[in-house]
């Protein structure tokens, strides 16, 4: 099985959509492809509320998406995370270059990133639509190359 690693900055709404949209979307195609989430600056989340945002929830029913019942809390990210991924990607390079040359700057090169700003810049229907717009055409290159 490949895995897939999405970071954001606080594990709490755009990885987590990605992840489980991402899952959602593999299953579907037969792809031997799984993703997780991790946050590179857990600490600025200290004003969420539970263990996924709303946002992502609301985005996630609408796509017919089912959730585990013990939703998990958002995980920072470590080095055995990045070293068990076939592929990681940051959500928006932006925002988490800097935290990967801060905090794991041995990988900061080796990850893709992608552009998609957090709910302070861009609204969540925009973002989580450009999330699924990225994943869609991730799907359809893994389906073809894998």
């Amino acid at each position: 099985m490949n895995k897939i690693l999405f970071l954001c900055t606080d594990n709490y709404y755009r990885s987590r959509f990605a992840e489980h949209l991402f899952n959602w979307l593999a299953t579907k195609q037969g792809l031997d492809w799984q993703a997780d989430s991790r946050g590179l600056a857990l600490e600025r989340g200290v004003n969420n509320v539970g263990a996924i945002s709303r946002y992502a929830l609301e985005a996630l029913a609408v796509r017919l998406v089912n959730l585990p019942d013990d939703e998990r809390l958002p995980l920072p990210a470590s080095e055995p995370d990045f070293q068990s991924a076939t592929k990681i990607i940051a959500l928006d390079e932006l925002e988490h270059q800097p935290l990967m040359n801060e905090r794991f700057p041995q990988w900061a090169d080796m990850i893709e990133y992608w552009l998609v700003h957090d709910i302070d810049k861009t609204s969540a229907p925009e973002a989580l639509g450009q999330i699924e717009k990225n994943l869609l055409q991730l799907v359809e290159q893994l389906t073809q190359s894998y």
